[in-house]
């Protein structure tokens, strides 16, 4: 059962190697922990929650939110023990990005607020950002302590749409990590997705460095502070949904939520029996 936990609490469960399930007592982002196993999945970028008090000083409209952001790839991984997601839009603050960049100015060519924000309303989301990545620190630090390795699976999504050539359906970004120490893996990873079959005809391809390398915060702040950890940013491009239309398609994601629970803990295995000695 999921409950409101403040960030020390949540940082004392982890320490204390309880497993739990909380909700930011900001209801800023969500953690569950059923067992303290040598891997995480995460979805940074899941939210749409926009504080009220942002609303007015906003010129982009919640569908336009909704485009960039990252939908149901909190679901796709839901079912692994432990998870940790966003709830609230980059568009108030970016998970992926540093304190200092966190808060948008413009976003994908349009100004995103009126006029600038009060700094009360500012430290707010630079609060929840921080107490975010305490709480993503003392998680790793726990697995890495346990286990002498762990392995992030950073899940993102990208509009596939906008790209004037083919794109795969799946994209690596290891731009930001020990791409020779860890080859086996990322390939690994990278044709095991290529394997998945989805419905309504999608013909699913993997590509590593194609779209996006992967140089979001929350990688390179798990790869600076802990060097036997690897996260793999993963992107799927949003043929789980109408981009359009607003519309998800529960088929795809539900085909894609079933192929990653088999296949995540067999790639986990692999990466641990080589790395975790």
């Amino acid at each position: 059962m999921m409950v409101r936990f403040s960030i020390q609490e949540i940082l004392d469960k982890i320490n204390d190697g309880v497993p739990f399930e909380a909700v930011a007592e900001d209801y800023s982002f969500t953690l569950k922990v059923e067992a303290y196993v040598p891997y995480v999945c995460a979805a940074v970028h899941d939210g749409h929650q926009f504080r009220n008090e942002l609303w007015p000083y906003c010129t982009h409209s919640a569908y336009e939110r909704w485009y960039e952001e990252d939908p149901s790839t909190k679901e796709m991984v839901l079912n692994h023990p432990i998870v940790i997601a966003g709830l609230d839009s980059r568009f108030e603050y970016d998970l992926n990005r540093p304190p200092e960049t966190a808060i948008y100015k413009d976003a994908w060519g349009k100004p995103l607020w009126k006029e600038e924000l009060p700094a009360f309303m500012v430290d707010e989301s630079l609060r929840k950002h921080e107490n975010f990545y305490r709480v993503v620190k003392a998680l790793i630090q726990k697995l890495e302590g346990l286990h002498n390795t762990c392995l992030v699976f950073d899940m993102h999504s990208y509009n596939w749409r906008r790209w004037d050539r083919v794109v795969p359906v799946w994209n690596l970004g290891t731009a930001n990590v020990d791409g020779e120490k860890y080859a086996n893996t990322i390939e690994l990873w990278c044709s095991t997705l290529a394997d998945m079959t989805l419905p309504n005809a999608i013909d699913v391809s993997a590509g590593i460095n194609d779209t996006f390398q992967g140089n979001g915060y929350f990688l390179k702040f798990i790869t600076q502070h802990f060097k036997n950890t690897l996260v793999l940013a993963t992107e799927i491009s949003k043929v789980y949904c109408d981009e359009e239309k607003q519309v998800i398609f529960p088929e795809v994601v539900r085909g894609v939520k079933e192929y990653l629970e088999k296949v995540i803990p067999q790639v986990v295995k692999v990466f641990h029996e080589y790395h975790g000695k």
